[in-house]
Order: C-alpha cells, then sequence, then structure tokens
C-alpha cells in the first residue's frame, strides 16, 4: 500500500490531511481539529482540578471525574451504538453533533469552573467526546473503502468491494496509525499552547479557544463525504439473521475477544502509570517541568510506536504486535521499578507512550477486519466501554492506595508481562481449537 516508516508514514498523513478531494483526508483532518479540542479541555480541567488544589482534595476531585468518565459509556453504547449502525450517511451527522455539543458545553464549562455545574457539564462532554471516537472507528473503513471504490475501480470485486489487495491487504492499521500520528502531533501542539493560555491567563480562556476549536470541527465534520453506497448483504456475505447476530454479539469471534482482553489491559496499565506517576510527583513536590516533561516523551514514544507499527505489519500480525506490545511494556516498568526516581518514572512515561501507540491501532485494524460493517457502530461502542472501564480501574488503584514509584512498577510489570503471555498463548491454542 505505502511505505513504510515514521517519515514515509508522515508524509503520507500529511498528504491525506491536505488533499481534501479524498474522503480519508476530510475524515483525518476532522480528526486534527477533534484532538486539538479534546487536549485543550483536558488541559483546562488538569488546572482547576489537580494543579490549583492541595493533594487531598485533588485526590477526592480526581476519583468523583474517574467515575464520570464511566457513566458517558451508559448512552454511547446502549443508545448511541445502534444508531451509528442504523446509517452510514448518519455517522457525518453524529460527529458534527459531538462538535457542536462540546462548543456550546465548553462555553458554558469556561463560567462553571468554581461550580458544581462543571461536573455535569464535563459528562456531557465526555459523551460527546466519545461518540466521536465510537464513530471515528466506524467510519475510518467507511471512508477508505469509498476513496478505494473511486480511484481504484478496476480493482473493485463484483460485489462492489474493493479487492484483497487493497485496504484490507494489510489491515486498518495503517489508516488508524495515520489518525493517530496526525492526533498525537496536534495534541502536542494544542496542549503547549493550552498550558502556556492556563499559566499565562486562565483556565477559562483555554476553554473558551477549545469551543471555537470545536465550532471549526463542526463546519469540518459537514464536509465528510457520503460513503459509497453498497450492499451490505453482498459485502460482507452475511445473512440478515447473521448480520444481526453480529451486531448482537460481536464477540463471537475468537480473534476479536482475545484481542480486546489485550488492548483492554494496556489501557489498564495506561490508567495506572498516568496516575502513579501524577500523583508520585505531586508527593515528591516535582515542579510542573517534571509533568512538561513525562507529556512530551509520551508523545515521542507515541510517535515512535506509529513507526513501529507502520515498519513491522508486513512481518508481524496485529495480534502478535499486540502480545509484543503487553510484554515489553511491563519489562519497561519493572526496569523502571528498578531505580524508581523521577527520571526512571518520566522514560517510563516515554516507552508506555510508544507500546500504547502500537498496541490500539492495531486492535482497531483487528476489529474492523473481523466485524461486519452494518455491526461496527455498536461494536466500537462496546469495546470502548469495556476499555475505558479498565482505564478507570487502573487509575483508580493509585490514586486510591498511595504506591511508591517502585511497588507500582512491579505490580504494573507482573500484570503486563502475565496478560501479554497469556493472550498470546491462549489465542494460539483458541484458533486451534476452532
Amino acid at each position: 500500500m505505502r511505505r513504510r516508516g515514521l517519515a514515509s508514514l508522515a508524509w503520507a498523513s500529511a498528504q491525506d490531511l491536505f488533499d481534501q478531494r479524498t474522503a480519508f483526508g476530510r475524515l483525518a483532518l476532522v480528526h486534527v481539529i477533534m484532538m486539538a479540542g479534546d487536549t485543550m479541555v483536558t488541559v483546562s480541567l488538569a488546572g482547576s482540578l489537580f494543579f490549583s488544589v492541595s493533594p487531598t482534595e485533588a485526590k477526592s476531585k480526581v476519583l468523583l471525574y474517574l467515575l464520570i468518565t464511566i457513566a458517558p459509556f451508559a448512552v454511547v453504547s446502549p443508545v448511541l451504538g445502534p444508531l451509528i449502525d442504523r446509517s452510514a450517511n448518519g455517522r457525518r451527522i453524529l460527529v458534527a453533533i459531538s462538535a457542536v455539543a462540546r462548543a456550546l458545553l465548553c462555553w458554558s464549562m469556561a463560567q462553571h469552573l468554581n461550580s458544581l455545574w462543571l461536573f455535569p457539564e464535563a459528562f456531557l462532554v465526555l459523551v460527546s467526546s466519545k461518540l466521536y471516537v465510537v464513530t471515528r472507528g466506524a467510519l475510518v473503513p467507511e471512508m477508505a473503502r469509498t476513496d478505494q471504490f473511486r480511484e481504484h475501480a478496476a480493482q473493485v470485486g463484483s460485489a462492489g468491494w474493493p479487492s484483497d489487495s487493497g485496504a484490507d491487504e494489510e489491515g486498518y492499521a495503517g489508516f488508524n496509525a495515520q489518525l493517530t500520528l496526525l492526533g498525537t502531533f496536534v495534541g502536542l501542539v494544542a496542549g503547549s499552547v493550552a498550558a502556556a493560555l492556563l499559566k499565562g491567563v486562565s483556565a477559562a480562556s483555554v476553554l473558551f479557544v477549545a469551543a471555537f476549536v470545536f465550532a471549526t470541527g463542526t463546519v469540518a465534520s459537514l464536509r465528510l463525504q457520503r460513503p459509497v453506497k453498497i450492499v451490505r448483504d453482498q459485502v460482507s456475505g452475511l445473512s440478515q439473521r447473521e448480520r444481526d447476530y453480529h451486531a448482537l454479539a460481536p464477540l463471537g469471534n475468537r480473534e476479536v475477544a482475545w484481542g480486546l482482553g489485550a488492548a483492554a489491559l494496556m489501557r489498564f496499565g495506561v490508567g495506572f502509570a498516568t496516575f502513579l506517576l501524577a500523583f508520585g510527583l505531586r508527593r515528591e513536590h516535582a515542579g510542573l517541568g517534571w509533568f512538561a516533561g513525562a507529556l512530551a516523551l509520551s508523545g515521542v514514544g507515541a510517535l515512535l510506536g506509529l513507526a513501529f507499527v507502520t515498519r513491522l505489519r508486513r512481518r508481524l500480525s496485529e495480534s502478535t504486535l499486540l502480545a509484543l506490545a503487553l510484554v515489553m511494556t511491563g519489562a519497561g516498568a519493572y526496569v523502571a521499578g528498578q531505580r524508581a526516581d523521577l527520571v526512571a518514572q518520566v522514560i517510563l512515561a516515554g516507552w508506555i507512550g510508544l507500546w500504547a501507540a502500537v498496541a490500539q491501532p492495531s486492535f482497531d485494524a483487528i476489529t474492523q477486519r473481523h466485524v461486519a460493517p452494518g455491526a461496527q457502530g455498536r461494536t466500537f461502542a462496546r469495546f470502548a466501554v469495556r476499555q475505558q472501564l479498565l482505564w478507570v480501574v487502573g487509575a483508580l488503584v493509585p490514586v486510591a492506595v498511595a504506591l511508591s514509584f517502585s511497588l507500582g512498577d512491579r505490580l504494573l510489570a507482573y500484570v503486563l508481562v502475565a496478560g501479554g503471555l497469556f493472550y498470546a498463548v491462549g489465542r494460539r491454542f483458541g484458533r486451534v481449537a476452532v
């Protein structure tokens, strides 16, 4: 499809982003805008809920915020998931709705930072954000296939579906990696701008700018191209009964079920490590420079992880990359636990960012390949619930219990290495048993 490597991935991503004639290019633009806005909201809330209060008060506020982050999925999964699947055209509208809702809510939150209204508004922002994340997961294959259908008509099968030599040749890991790369880069830029506004002006100013960003995202969302009209029964090769079964029980595929477990465990590790570092740095009375260093290294690690995905995908399957991500993250945590100083923890943040960027696009590609197109909306919604739940569970542990860097790193290492080995062995035996 495209040459491998971070440089070629970055070039391909930039080409797609600036080529607004393609369906995927317009989706990339929407993704960049959405990630910029979400980053600004995160920085603003971190400044008002975490850094501006005492460690004890911060713990209670963070616990409340973590519990709130689970709640949006109670709406997104059972209600909005089927709605996403009902109409491919409707997905564009849902993306636009998620953007305009966040624009209005950010404007309101900027005026309620010291009010109890902040929490229900933050809840609604999270609902809107998760709606976009879930819808994007279903849009990636739609937009990729739309471009392929239009630009490579000679390779289209008789059912109106691109042949195996197209987007599915290497899965959708490459397309997911491009969006992750763009999101990581714009997150670093937007995070820097938001941090400067937070320090120089106020948290409210960050939210006002975020509102403008999401308003721009609304316009970009309405420019998303209509997907190519295809007969889904012919495309997926499923009867109506089989399609209904996939919609209700997407975990019926072993590859997807095992992959979900591995991806959710990785999310657990990310949540655990993030808050272990955050509260550990506060206990050490570390300056903001340490936090900034950890975020910067995490972003650099994510960029390197994307290079791994694109370079190794030809040699290794997505499932192998998932197992490797878990084991290598655990190994890195064990090494960091031997030193347990601030430098080791900041480096560990970059290491985790690297392997998290390997794991998520790989799992997304597994899902997009093995789940019927007509069930992908609700499938991504359900999977997002499980992954977010594990992230919150991981985050709650170091928030509720004061863990030293040494003990926390070792616990993380044991859990992830054991989980990676279990996934690799269990998936192989499960596949043979089919």
